[in-house]
């Protein structure tokens, strides 16, 4: 980095709440044990029930995986700097923040496009997806991002957000950001819109298979695609409200409104997903049930 880089950030998002940040605090603990225990208990249930091992609730498995590892690379901090007097993050922390963020962002993304395919194909594992979008490829287009915005003169150190945040952080830069933003818009088409067009597709086939089979199909394919769809919408949306919130001025929205917005996405869906589909799908909430009652 550049002399001139401030070797700490500011988070402007922050506002003095007095003894209210106490309830603030109680409540945020609350929700990330709330979702730290359902996606945990559901990924215990998966993993020591056979009959659940199958294709499906694996790949539900690794998306209550991510829904923890997402959650963790967030309420931990913010519970601290809800506590704090002074809202600031050091600069390598900052980024590593980024980096995991954006990570369970990707990872969530794909997984709900394999599970796409899995209610379409019904396979264990698609080939084709699988090779273009690994692990390691997800991680290398997110290095080379963080690269590029460590490499910016900055000249400011305030972040107008709860949390660390790339592209605010790349507004704060006082040198040319052409490179950034071409290599932003070439990630967003390639890790958003690819998936998503892939899931549109799969939709397609799936809604002609539904209006050309009997009804039994119908309600099958009704029952094990609305938690998918929902979870996908849910995400989707909560993505696109910090998207645009990261990308435009939002001055003329309240305070309080935009942090919601900046933090839907991450705090809503990783508690949102395993209650929907522990209460939709037929197998997870019978044991579910079977475990609260203290039968089999």
């Amino acid at each position: 980095m550049l002399n001139s880089t401030p070797s700490y950030f500011i988070l402007g998002a922050y506002m003095d709440t007095g003894n209210v940040r106490y309830v603030y605090f109680i409540l945020t603990a609350l929700l990330y044990i709330s979702i730290v225990f359902v996606n945990t208990s559901l990924i215990v249930i998966i993993c020591m029930n056979r009959s659940l091992h199958e294709p499906m609730y694996l790949f539900l498995c690794s998306l209550f995986v991510n829904e923890l590892y997402g959650s963790t690379g967030l309420f931990p901090f913010l519970l601290l700097q809800i506590l704090s007097d002074i809202h600031t993050v050091s600069v390598p922390f900052c980024f590593l923040q980024v980096f995991f963020l954006h990570i369970y962002a990707n990872v969530e993304l794909y997984n709900l496009t394999i599970m796409s395919y899995d209610r379409y194909l019904a396979i264990c594992c698609p080939l084709q997806y699988n090779t273009r979008m690994t692990f390691n490829k997800v991680v290398l287009r997110i290095a080379v991002m963080i690269s590029l915005t460590a490499s910016l003169q900055l000249c400011g150190n305030i972040i107008n957000k709860v949390y660390c945040d790339n592209y605010s952080i790349v507004k704060l830069a006082c040198s040319d950001t052409t490179v950034n933003n071409i290599y932003g818009l070439f990630v967003s088409a390639f890790s958003v819109f690819g998936p998503l067009i892939l899931i549109f597709y799969t939709y397609v086939k799936i809604l002609k298979v539904c209006f050309s089979g009997s009804k039994q199909t119908r309600q099958k394919a009704v029952s094990t695609c609305t938690p998918h769809l929902a979870s996908l919408i849910n995400f989707s949306f909560g993505a696109s409200f910090e998207i645009l919130q990261s990308r435009f001025n939002m001055n003329s929205v309240p305070v309080m409104l935009r942090i919601f917005i900046s933090l839907y996405f991450i705090t809503c869906q990783p508690l949102f997903s395993p209650v929907l589909y522990g209460l939709k799908m037929s197998k997870i909430r019978n044991l579910c049930k079977s475990l609260l009652c203290w039968k089999e």
